[in-house]
């Protein structure tokens, strides 16, 4: 998964299940700890270093969500979400609930593993101060410390608030941030139509910075939740 082997946290009522994803994690990481309950998860969440946690919804002592807000009041940690739902509005309140991701039952092993490589990448460098500031986006350059941008070595102009929302989809690279949580991070504010203000910037940057901005490679939508980032080398 990395060069550092991991300690993760698995919190599923379902032995078997449970059992099921050991296996997989347990071929890249150091630990994988198991919890039944979400009393059980909080506790080991609490009192243990932990790279990740995969927490699944349907708890039986309280909702995954709720453990979710829990977890984020003591810890930082990257959760990610198995969840059987496709609500968008349930997708919506796990992202504004403080988890990093969801990943939608059935699921490949593949998929589970690389979202949490993913996070753990990110939220190391977030920690260490080695994001990346120079991007190499096809034929587009972006310094984001700078703010130069260039295509095939020609400016590229982009605006204050492209600069802003980039850089904030950047810094959060992989993990889908909802509407409202982008409307703050880049104007500061919870009123107003979010999904209009996003939907006409991201347009613009796309245009700007996609080779194909029908079909984003880079600046990916959510259905109905938000945008995400994905990183050039997101499948490493």
């Amino acid at each position: 998964m990395t060069d550092v082997r991991l300690n993760l946290l698995v919190v599923e009522d379902d032995p078997h299940v449970r059992h099921a994803l050991r296996e997989v994690l347990r071929e890249h990481a150091a630990e994988v700890i198991e919890a039944a309950t979400a009393q059980e998860g909080l506790a080991i969440a609490s009192r243990q270093t932990l790279d990740a946690i995969v927490l699944d919804l349907g708890l039986p002592d309280q909702p995954g969500l709720a453990l979710c807000q829990a977890v984020r009041g003591i810890s930082s940690v990257p959760i990610i979400v198995l969840s059987a739902a496709h609500d968008e509005q349930d997708k919506v309140a796990l992202l504004d609930a403080g988890a990093d991701d969801y990943v939608t039952k059935p699921f490949s092993s593949t998929e589970l593993v690389a979202r949490i490589r993913a996070h753990v990448r990110r939220v190391r460098e977030r920690v260490t101060g080695t994001s990346p500031t120079l991007l190499q986006l096809g034929a587009v350059t972006l310094d984001l410390q700078h703010r130069i941008a260039s295509r095939d070595g020609e400016p590229l102009r982009l605006t204050p608030t492209e600069w802003t929302l980039l850089r904030v989809l950047v810094a959060q690279r992989g993990r889908t941030m909802t509407h409202r949580q982008l409307f703050m991070a880049v104007w500061n504010r919870e009123y107003g139509d979010a999904s209009l203000h996003l939907r006409v910037h991201l347009t613009h940057l796309r245009r700007k910075i996609e080779a194909n901005p029908a079909e984003p490679r880079y600046l990916v939508t959510d259905p109905g939740v938000g945008y995400r980032f994905e990183p050039p080398d997101a499948s490493s």
